[in-house]
């Protein structure tokens, strides 16, 4: 069997995430990366089919959902993001890693991003 990693890189949503009354009315932009370890039989390398891995749309498609729910943290948003994975594929994910960004936190500094990331 041969292992595969699925990657989803700077996927830009709105969400209404944070502490702040203000944060969850009006909006912020969010990045999410994720990265999939999963188990690949050697035949979706041969076969070229949809059906012998993970649907990359898909994953997109259960984080656009998880994203429209709001939370204070992004910690819960990134552990509901994990879940939903796991219900969707079970057994086909190993390992992995989520990276929820928030890319204007309302923070007096100058940053690009907070960020939590989300290993297991």
């Amino acid at each position: 069997m041969t292992m595969g990693i699925i990657s989803i890189n700077g996927l830009r949503l709105l969400g209404r995430h944070g502490v702040a009354e203000q944060e969850r009315r009006v909006g912020n932009e969010f990045q999410i990366d994720i990265r999939l370890d999963v188990p690949l039989s050697d035949r979706a390398m041969d076969t070229d089919a949809l059906t012998d891995t993970i649907n990359y749309a898909r994953i997109v498609e259960l984080v656009r959902e998880e994203m429209t729910q709001p939370n204070a943290l992004i910690e819960a948003v990134a552990g509901r993001i994990r879940r939903r994975l796991d219900t969707e594929f079970p057994g086909l994910i190993t390992s992995g890693e989520i990276t929820v960004a928030k890319l204007a936190p309302p923070i007096p500094a100058q940053l690009s991003s907070v960020a939590f990331t989300t290993r297991w």
